[in-house]
């Protein structure tokens, strides 16, 4: 059963219980939304990675511990890290609980709160705003969400693509899906496990 949270359908449990590839490609074109104090802020999820259990590149690889235990579940809850000391990324939890893999969101195209999201990231391009995970997390205003949260209870929600249709909500069109190797790792680098939107202008980079 979707549950609603205010006027949003988020998507449903299930979609997370499954294979991480899978769930990587259907988050193409969902809608990410955060309610914070200061507004609220969406987009349209364009690139995306997978990061699989017995994937040298995952934090989960080697086992539980304290930075990586969001990621072994429940699917459907948030995954929040710092790297470098100084951005945060964010991941969505897959597959069952226990498994630890996970989606790493890479890009969204900014929807809805653009003002806002300027004034967080300091610049007033539009494709500048949220073109990197360490970006979008400073757009959005996700590095205080807690993290292993609920994305189905908010604050942070993943609504179906029809919640904001390019054509009624302003977008770019929903267009073929693109696979390559991740980017900006060295460890699996060879593996074809990132996602895009063929054409859309604000993937971090082709």
């Amino acid at each position: 059963m979707t549950r609603m949270v205010g006027s949003l359908k988020p998507l449903p449990a299930p979609f997370y219980d499954r294979p991480t590839t899978e769930v990587a490609r259907d988050l193409l074109g969902t809608v990410l939304v955060h309610d914070t104090p200061d507004g609220r802020a969406a987009g349209r999820i364009v690139e995306t990675e997978a990061y699989l259990r017995d994937d040298p590149a995952c934090h989960a690889a080697r086992g539980m511990t304290s930075r990586n235990e969001a990621m072994f579940g429940p699917p459907g809850r948030s995954y929040i890290y710092l790297i470098y000391g100084m951005y945060h990324c964010f991941n969505v939890v897959t597959a069952p609980s226990g498994v630890g893999e996970a989606v790493l969101i890479r890009a969204l195209e900014p929807l809805a709160g653009i003002p806002l999201m300027a004034r967080r990231r300091g610049t007033d391009k539009p494709k500048a705003l949220c073109s990197g995970p360490g970006k979008l997390v400073i757009a959005m205003g996700i590095a205080r969400v807690p993290n292993g949260s609920d994305l189905r209870k908010g604050p942070l929600l993943i609504l179906p693509p029809e919640s904001f249709p390019w054509h009624a909500g302003g977008g770019t069109p929903l267009r073929n899906i693109k696979v390559t190797t991740r980017i900006g790792i060295t460890r699996a680098a060879h593996l074809p496990l990132r996602f895009y939107l063929e054409g859309n202008p604000y993937i971090s980079r082709k």
